[in-house]
């Protein structure tokens, strides 16, 4: 009986303990895993939170850019580390949603290994063309393929990417064939495109591709969103033309399974509070994406969601990660 009490008194002990600690956190320096090198939109949208979060919260937030494989590197290392909330990830559809059905040797589950945090922001793609390309419109666009002896050339950043699956999954709408031209990373896309290698791009925005379209070089024919966007003000939506399609980058912030719901929520709190001040929205714009945060459950439902969406256009297209 002595020690069933001792026990007793140690087990109240501990409940007593839980909610302080998550009441005490954060009492030192936060890392932030960014899976990809610094300098890419990632790493810009999360040195942009940096210092507002921090403030909130009252202790650092230090960015360890872990690039590799797709983003799974990083995502790897996040989801091994220890829940208490001190280790977070800066995630993506790429290295949650996509990577794990395209690659070998993720060690993650991108449902059962991470516990949300919250959203960060959105950003549409946009399809545009070549000048070549007579098309003015979606609908023109497709109609223009459709009566082509051999099939057009569309350009992604590479085997797997967001911009190929989007693409596969456009052209197997559209009941259309195209030729896959995939190269290293964005910038030698929209190269592509300028100087008509290729027909036709889905891709997210940049400056360089926005300054193509305005000097009329490149053709902005529609953006991904269910409806029109800031990020690409005048363009239609493509689902106008082609029923039911949208599709939309998220960012999101991660943390490992098992993390605390007090810690997760206060975490939540901080990110909503900063993503609505103007400072961030409009610097987010600034980057081509939409400040937009959101519950965990919220989350958690949006890549439960996406994950099977794109199992099928793999499946259906044959997509290969090489």
């Amino acid at each position: 009986m002595k020690v069933l009490r001792v026990l007793a008194l140690l087990f109240g002990a501990a409940v007593i303990a839980a909610p302080a600690a998550a009441d005490n956190f954060p009492s030192r320096p936060i890392r932030l895993i960014v899976p990809y090198p610094a300098g890419g939109s990632t790493d810009i949208m999360a040195r942009a939170l940096q210092e507002p979060v921090a403030k909130i919260l009252g202790q650092p937030i230090i960015i360890d850019n872990r690039g590799g494989a797709a983003g799974t590197t990083g995502a790897n290392e996040a989801a091994r580390s220890d829940p208490d909330g001190y280790t977070l990830l800066f995630a993506n559809n790429g290295p949650i949603s996509i990577a794990p059905l395209l690659q070998k040797g993720v060690d993650f589950d991108p449902l059962k290994s991470f516990a949300p945090v919250s959203l960060v922001s959105t950003a549409p793609l946009v399809l545009v063309a070549s000048e070549n390309v007579p098309a003015k419109d979606v609908a023109g666009l497709i109609a223009y393929a459709k009566a082509q002896s051999k099939p057009m050339l569309y350009a992604s950043a590479g085997p797997g990417s967001l911009g190929h699956l989007s693409t596969e999954r456009f052209l197997n709408q559209a009941g259309l064939q195209m030729v896959h031209v995939p190269y290293r990373g964005q910038a030698p896309t929209t190269l592509a495109i300028f100087s008509a290698e290729v027909d036709m791009l889905l891709t997210t925005t940049s400056d360089t591709l926005n300054e193509h379209i305005k000097a009329g070089k490149v053709k902005l024919l529609g953006v991904s969103s269910p409806g029109p966007s800031p990020v690409a003000p005048g363009a239609a939506p493509i689902g106008n033309a082609l029923k039911g399609f949208a599709v939309e980058t998220w960012f999101g912030i991660l943390a490992p399974a098992g993390t605390p719901a007090d810690v997760i929520n206060k975490l939540n709190a901080a990110l909503n509070t900063v993503l609505a001040t103007p400072q961030i929205r409009d610097r987010f714009l600034a980057y081509g994406v939409e400040a937009r945060a959101s519950t965990p459950v919220e989350l958690q439902a949006m890549i439960a969601a996406e994950i099977p969406s794109w199992r099928k256009v793999i499946e259906e297209r044959n997509v290969k990660a090489e």
